[in-house]
C-alpha cells in the first residue's frame, strides 16, 4: 500500500514537473513572438517616416514646378492643389516576404495653402494688437455663426504672450511669473475663454498660426466666409459669387481683383492680402501592413522658389 503511494505521488511530481516545463517554454515562445512582433512594429514605423520624407520631397518638386509655371500667382487651380489618391507602393518596399503574403503599402495626400486661412499671429506685433486685423476676425467668425467677441479675446491673448522687440540701446525686458501661453496649432484656443471643442471644429478649416505675423491672405485661394470678412460691407452670397467666378478666372494682380465688381466700389482692405502664397500646408497618409501614419506639414516656399519644411505633426 506504501509502495503505491510512493508511486502514485511520483507520478504526479512528474506530471506537475511536466506541466511547469511546458508551461516555462510556452512562456519563452510567447516573449520571443512579443519581442519580435515589436521589432518588426518598429521596423514599420520607421519606414512609413521614411516614406513620408519621400512625400514631402515630391511636394516640395511640386510646389517648385508650380513656381516655375507660375511665379507671380498661386491659384486654386495649381499643379500643387491635385490630390494624391491611394496609390499602392508594394513595389517599392523593401522587405522579406512570406509565401502567399498580402502586404498592403499604400500613400496618399493633398496639399492646400496656408494662406488661404486667417493668421492668428495677424492679429497683434509686439504686444500691440492689431485693430483692423481684430475686425476681420469678427466678419470671420460672425461668418461662421459664432461669437465675434471671441476675437477681441484671442487678440489679447496673442498680444500677451509676444516678446517685445526692445528698442535700440535698450535690454530686453525681463519678466517675472507665469507667462500666457503661445498659440502653436488651433487646439491651443482652447486656453482662451469662451472657445469650446466644438467651437474649434468649426473654425480649423479657416484659421492657421504661421510663424510670422502679417502674411497676405491669398485671394485666389480664400474661401468665401473669409473674402467676406476682408470687407466690412461684402456680403456673403456676393463673395460666394466671387469665388465661383475665380474657378474660371483666377486673379492674376491685386488690382484685377479690386475691379471685380462686387468690390469695386467698396473701400479696398486695411489688412494684407495678395494673389501669391508662401506657406502651404501638406497632408500625408501612409498605409503600411499593419502600421498607419498620417502626418500634416507646414512649407515655406521662398522668393527663388526653394522650399522648406517648418515642421511636421504627427496625428
Amino acid at each position: 500500500m506504501k509502495l503505491r503511494r510512493q508511486r502514485g505521488v511520483a507520478v504526479i511530481t512528474a506530471l506537475l514537473l511536466t506541466t511547469l516545463a511546458v508551461t516555462i517554454v510556452a512562456s519563452l515562445f510567447w516573449q520571443q513572438q512579443v519581442q519580435v512582433r515589436s521589432m518588426e512594429n518598429q521596423r514599420l514605423q520607421l519606414q512609413t517616416r521614411w516614406i513620408v520624407r519621400g512625400a514631402l520631397d515630391l511636394s516640395r518638386l511640386v510646389l517648385y514646378q508650380d513656381f516655375l509655371d507660375s511665379q507671380l500667382v498661386t491659384q486654386a487651380g495649381g499643379i500643387w492643389a491635385t490630390p494624391l489618391e491611394e496609390t499602392r507602393l508594394d513595389d517599392y518596399i523593401e522587405r522579406e516576404r512570406a509565401e502567399a503574403e498580402n502586404f498592403n503599402a499604400t500613400l496618399s495626400g493633398k496639399m492646400i495653402d496656408a494662406q488661404s486661412r486667417y493668421n492668428l499671429a495677424n492679429l497683434a506685433v509686439n504686444h500691440v494688437i492689431e485693430g483692423t486685423q481684430v475686425k476681420v476676425f469678427e466678419r470671420l467668425l460672425t461668418n461662421l455663426r459664432l461669437d465675434p467677441s471671441l476675437a477681441q479675446a484671442v487678440a489679447t491673448q496673442v498680444a500677451n504672450a509676444q516678446t517685445a522687440l526692445p528698442k535700440e540701446g535698450q535690454a530686453a525686458p525681463k519678466t517675472t511669473g507665469p507667462q500666457p501661453i503661445d498659440l502653436l496649432r488651433v487646439e491651443d484656443l482652447l486656453a482662451v475663454s469662451g472657445f469650446t471643442p466644438q467651437t474649434i471644429e468649426r473654425l480649423r478649416e479657416f484659421v492657421i498660426i504661421l510663424p510670422e505675423p502679417a502674411t497676405e491672405l491669398n485671394v485666389n485661394t480664400v474661401p468665401a466666409e473669409l473674402m467676406s470678412a476682408l470687407y466690412e460691407r461684402l456680403s456673403l452670397s456676393d463673395a460666394a459669387a466671387m469665388v465661383n467666378t475665380r474657378k474660371r478666372v483666377f486673379y492674376y494682380t491685386v488690382e484685377a481683383f479690386k475691379g471685380q465688381p462686387q468690390v469695386k466700389d467698396m473701400q479696398p482692405p486695411e489688412v494684407p492680402f495678395g494673389v501669391k502664397s508662401s506657406y502651404f500646408l501638406a497632408y500625408s497618409r501612409v498605409r503600411l501592413d499593419r502600421a498607419a501614419l498620417d502626418t500634416q506639414s507646414l512649407m515655406h516656399r521662398e522668393r527663388n522658389g526653394i522650399t522648406s519644411v517648418v515642421w511636421i505633426r504627427e496625428n
